[in-house]
């Protein structure tokens, strides 16, 4: 229904008594016209209706009591893929231009889609109670159970007690053993050369793709599905086999620690630029990609391409942008520098669309769509995409 700008929306068949959550004082005028509303009473239930995986975010509790991270935990797990194909479908059609399908969401694992999370943040306030953030805020929420972390660190973070007020940051990676990394309010950073304070150096961890070993800092991002990081590679293998001319430069922008420009590699490229803007996270590509041909740059991918005008021969480019997407800039350069082929890796289906707009408008086709169910009981989901002239 709408109303004086209000639009509410719920799935077929289901009726329920809702609660309005009023945008925040001073709000600019684009936040002031969506509203949104939590359920707290279900009338009549949608047959994909089930109990919610994590108790505490069941209607149960007041809204302002449940913690996020797990909004669709309350519909059944091969539903949620529909309705995730279906987001996919409606950005497509509002941003993408006409005649792109969406694909079926791909299910990465069995089971009922708990004990996947390898990275949890979780926070401390003033009383010392540890837990989530409610939904949509920044009050802990103390929970008895982690249902979709590993369950390593679903034990790890329910033993912990007694910390002082800040963050803390749990991740599995591939040996298994659970980091707990604190960051205190009043944390000072551990030495000051020239007059400027540094934090202390992080904990370098591994982690494994295939026959591949790949640092990271424990810190840095890395997926936080155990399969998604393989899942995402063979996915990239697959739609730019036979697009790597060995002859032609490729690059891999957004490239993190190197896992995209090792798909290059192994795909035959001889000539592999990667681009990445955190200083770390390059100095990490340096080394895991040290036994191929690989050229690591540290730089923001806009300025990295504004700055390469009238470079050689492009073969394929990897865009595995940020949430926000890459953006009709560097969009726009990207297709000046005329490659063969792009592979794009997205996080968030209306900035895949909007990229793949510009990408349409300037004469690129979508020749493939896969879209990945890598994140469970929540509304995130992947997508991977082939352009070709």
């Amino acid at each position: 229904m709408r109303a004086r700008g209000l639009r509410v929306r719920r799935d077929p068949g289901e009726r329920v008594r809702a609660r309005l959550i009023t945008p925040p004082e001073g709000s600019d005028a684009a936040t002031r016209s969506f509203w949104r509303a939590e359920t707290i009473e279900v009338l009549d239930a949608s047959e994909h209706r089930r109990p919610h995986i994590w108790p505490e975010a069941d209607l149960s509790r007041d809204p302002a009591e449940r913690p996020g991270g797990a909004d669709l935990g309350h519909i059944d797990l091969d539903h949620q893929r529909v309705l995730k194909r279906q987001v996919l479908a409606e950005a497509l059609d509002r941003f993408a231009g006409q005649g792109l399908v969406a694909p079926e969401i791909e299910a990465v694992a069995s089971g009922d889609g708990t004990g996947w999370r390898t990275r949890v943040t979780l926070h401390v306030d003033e009383a010392g109670v540890v837990g989530p953030f409610a939904a949509r805020s920044h009050r802990v929420i103390p929970v008895t159970s982690y249902p979709l972390s590993r369950p390593a660190i679903a034990e790890a973070a329910l033993a912990l007690g007694g910390e002082a007020p800040g963050r803390i940051e749990l991740v599995e990676p591939a040996d298994g053993e659970v980091r707990v990394i604190r960051r205190e309010e009043t944390e000072r950073p551990a030495r000051v050369a020239r007059g400027f304070r540094r934090r202390p150096t992080p904990e370098v961890i591994q982690e494994v793709v295939g026959d591949r070993r790949f640092q990271v800092d424990a810190t840095g991002f890395w997926q936080v599905h155990p399969r998604a990081a393989s899942v995402l590679d063979a996915a990239v293998y697959g739609i730019l086999d036979g697009h790597v001319d060995p002859e032609r430069a490729h690059y891999d922008l957004y490239g993190g620690v190197g896992l995209f420009a090792a798909t290059l590699a192994d795909l035959g490229g001889s000539d592999i630029v990667t681009v990445e803007s955190s200083a770390r996270a390059t100095q990490h590509a340096v080394a895991n990609l040290a036994p191929v041909d690989v050229t690591a740059v540290t730089a923001r991918v806009d300025r990295f391409l504004a700055s390469r005008t009238g470079a050689g021969r492009t073969g394929a480019v990897i865009l595995d942008p940020p949430r926000a997407g890459a953006g009709r800039q560097v969009v726009e350069a990207v297709h000046a520098s005329s490659p063969e082929a792009i592979a794009y890796v997205a996080c968030d289906p209306v900035a895949l669309a909007r990229d793949l707009g510009t990408f349409r408008t300037l004469g690129w086709n979508v020749d493939r769509l896969r879209g990945f169910d890598l994140f469970p009981h929540s509304h995130h989901f992947e997508v991977v995409a082939l352009l070709t002239r």
